[in-house]
């Protein structure tokens, strides 16, 4: 299903950094996940967020966004994405908050937003998930820290979509393409690639237990 004209049009007007492609990719898979609770980890100014949150209210989901606001290593000065335009004059740091403000009011019937750290948010986060859309902090420590915290929440059968992945290191950072083989090697599966978004379904327990955790998901390898 396209991304509505009044969405797409809103999102092309939003700072970041998904290709058109892969947002239209997005939309329309998450609209095959089940109702229940989605997290997307790295909200930026929202522009995933808009059609994270378009799909989950056809969907009749709930989004929640996890984001600390203050940039991911390479929006910080002196590297290739920092955007001068996104800096608080009074501390001087990187701050999307009050840029994310608009899009957080706009879902407000259907997203939620947590500001804080993913090392913070795990140690409380303990809800079931039927879709975990992982696009935040893209180098190796932070970026397996955020699939074992959160994909063990992914009930049997829910979605992991993974964005940022390049196997080839010419093409970019290698984190992304290791959290989807890591996936893989725990028994996800992988469905479909779009771009640089990939979709894995998690697997099912032995028993078809709904409770059962993700296999891998009691390591931490950071």
């Amino acid at each position: 299903m396209p991304v509505p004209v009044e969405v797409a049009e809103v999102v092309a007007a939003t700072t970041g950094f998904m290709p058109v492609e892969e947002g239209e990719a997005l939309y329309d898979t998450a609209l095959t996940a089940r109702p229940g609770t989605w997290l997307e980890i790295g909200t930026y100014c929202g522009k995933s967020t808009l059609l994270l949150g378009a799909a989950a209210r056809f969907a009749a989901a709930k989004l929640v966004t996890v984001d600390h606001h203050h940039g991911s290593e390479e929006n910080q000065p002196g590297w290739e994405w920092h955007d001068t335009s996104l800096v608080d004059p009074r501390t001087g740091r990187l701050d999307t908050l009050p840029h994310f403000r608009p899009v957080l009011d706009s879902l407000a019937d259907v997203a939620s937003a947590v500001v804080g750290t993913t090392e913070v948010v795990a140690t409380w986060w303990n809800s079931s998930l039927e879709l975990l859309f992982l696009d935040g902090n893209h180098t190796e420590e932070t970026a397996q820290h955020d699939y074992r915290a959160f994909a063990q929440h992914l009930v049997p059968g829910g979605l992991l979509l993974v964005h940022d992945v390049f196997p080839d290191p010419a093409d970019g950072g290698q984190a992304p393409w290791h959290v989807v083989q890591a996936a893989v090697a725990d028994g996800f599966t992988e469905i479909a690639q779009h771009g640089s978004l990939r979709v894995l379904t998690a697997p099912h327990s032995p028993t078809g237990s709904e409770n059962a955790e993700v296999p891998g998901s009691g390591r931490r390898d950071f």
